[in-house]
């Protein structure tokens, strides 16, 4: 059995949690979500907790079991308190700046890189090397912090470029060294 899938979810003060059969709507102080999940999980409500429970040992029914409970528990963090992913900018004369709901990143281009606003997800420069995004979505808080650091990612040699806070660069020797 799934250790993830059986721990129920408890719903955190103020989030409301409405379970119409394999649709999920989390409402809560900073926002609202809602999933469709896999018709073949069984998602109740039980007083202030959310239980997941499978049908079968099938492996295709193992698999989401312990996804459909972590994607909801996602939900009910993200409308609580929220997600966010710090990257860094490292490199001489690179930087962000807050271009009204977007920003510009110069990271030794010939020309600033304009990255546009994302609904639903907050872009904060607290200094020009700092990148802070938040939202309500972990998927969405992820794939715009990914989509920021493909734009140059750090090179092993050096270590210039975007990279999140908590990343470890492995660097390589120059060609000089024996």
């Amino acid at each position: 059995m799934s250790r993830v899938g059986k721990k129920p979810i408890d719903i955190p003060d103020g989030v409301e949690i409405e379970v119409n059969g394999p649709k999920v709507r989390v409402k809560g102080p900073k926002g609202e979500l809602s999933g469709d999940f896999s018709p073949d999980m069984d998602i109740q409500k039980v007083g202030t907790q959310i239980l997941v429970e499978r049908p079968s040992d099938q492996p295709n029914h193992r698999s989401l079991h312990g996804l459909t409970r972590s994607l909801i528990d996602n939900m009910a963090i993200g409308v609580s308190k929220g997600f966010s992913k710090t990257l860094e900018i490292v490199g001489v004369g690179y930087r962000a700046t807050k271009k009204g709901e977007g920003m510009e990143i110069a990271v030794g281009y010939s020309n600033a890189v304009a990255f546009d606003a994302v609904p639903n997800i907050t872009l904060d420069v607290p200094i020009p090397t700092r990148i802070v995004i938040s939202g309500v979505d972990k998927q969405l808080v992820g794939q715009v912090a990914a989509q920021i650091r493909a734009i140059r990612p750090p090179e092993p040699y050096k270590g210039k470029g975007i990279r999140y806070a908590d990343e470890h660069v492995r660097r390589k020797v120059g060609k000089t060294a024996k």
